[in-house]
């Protein structure tokens, strides 16, 4: 590829000197053209005139026949430009109609060089963006497909007025629970498209992240009470310079995974303490599991790692992927250890600042 690009470079310098030289053979010819012209037709008309008028209408007339040999020869080699030209000009018009599978020959590439291989590359990756799009838009009629369906099935139930008054109580509950789950997908939707647009305005301030952490535990103290859940907790005294609110998604979205898929009367670990100089974050559970080909694609939007999950333990798929996108954004890692059956470790790496 360096090669390549040493002899585009030397080509493209040859023509440039090729170019010029040529110029300069053609103004010199026009010029004696033009010393020819005028010396016939002053010995002819019998003219005697000074120096200076003389040199003025040389030089007008050899800009003149100058002119209008480049207009000859650009009038001869046009339509061969345009023929050079013409399939770039095409891909681009493709690109712009939304067809992104233009690939350029590769004897184009001998021609134009880096030019070629610049727009291969666009209409790649603005093709890869193209499946993303649609398999996003797919993801997102399916997941609201799901509760709509549910929503509209029992509403119609409801209109049976033999219903017991239990049943329609569940129907409701089943209504009721679904409505949420739609506005759920709604909100981490926008979530995500809000944190798509985020470069670098985070509002980073410095706080406790220790006092942060127990707070969210405490929190969520009815849920992981009701499971009879183990809470094994050891957070160092820790500052950190981020943003605290986002980071608070972060956690919430990661504890709250660790309880929906633990089991009644398991474990979870949440430990917090520096290594030389690095911030770690430690969320360990004793729960389902991920299986080890899950574990490259549970960041992905819309993935689950069981399609088969209950109702009640069905997510969108957006809590994960919220938390990589929002990781991201501080520079941040984040791994999972999982085995499944045996529970799952979630750590979190800051680079601490001073």
């Amino acid at each position: 590829m360096k090669k390549r690009r040493q002899d585009e470079h030397s080509y493209i310098l040859l023509k440039k000197i090729v170019g010029v030289v040529g110029i300069c053979a053609v103004f010199a010819l026009c010029g004696l053209g033009a010393y020819g012209i005028t010396t016939l037709f002053y010995s002819y008309m019998g003219y005697h005139l000074n120096d200076l008028v003389k040199v003025l209408i040389h030089s007008v007339l050899n800009c003149l026949l100058f002119i209008g040999v480049g207009i000859i020869i650009s009038f001869f080699t046009m339509s061969r430009h345009r023929g050079r030209f013409q399939p770039l000009i095409d891909a681009l018009r493709r690109i712009a109609m939304g067809d992104f599978r233009v690939n350029l020959d590769i004897k184009l590439a001998n021609e134009w060089g880096e030019l070629v291989d610049g727009i291969n590359h666009v209409a790649e990756q603005l093709n890869e963006m193209e499946k993303l799009r649609q398999e996003f838009i797919s993801n997102v009629s399916h997941e609201i497909q799901s509760p709509l369906t549910s929503i509209s099935g029992f509403a119609r139930a409801l209109h049976n007025e033999r219903l017991r008054p239990e049943e329609r109580i569940r129907y409701l509950e089943i209504i009721e629970s679904e409505s949420k789950r739609l506005s759920k997908i709604s909100d981490n939707l926008l979530k995500l498209t809000a944190l798509e647009g985020i470069q670098h305005d985070l509002e980073r301030k410095r706080y406790r992240l220790d006092t942060q952490l127990r707070a969210l535990i405490l929190a969520s103290e009815p849920q992981w009470m009701a499971k009879e859940i183990e809470m094994d907790i050891d957070l160092e005294k820790v500052e950190i310079v981020a943003d605290e609110d986002m980071l608070s998604q972060v956690w919430t979205n990661l504890l709250g995974n660790s309880i929906k898929f633990t089991e009644a009367g398991g474990k979870i670990s949440v430990k917090l303490k520096t290594v030389n100089g690095e911030v770690l974050v430690k969320i360990t559970d004793t729960g389902i599991g991920i299986s080890k080909e899950n574990q490259e694609r549970i960041f992905e939007r819309f993935f689950k790692a069981d399609p088969s999950r209950n109702r009640t333990n069905s997510g969108s798929g957006l809590g994960l992927a919220i938390v990589k996108k929002i990781i991201d954004l501080h520079h941040a890692t984040i791994v999972v250890e999982s085995e499944e059956g045996k529970g799952t470790t979630f750590t979190i790496t800051f680079i601490q600042t001073a």
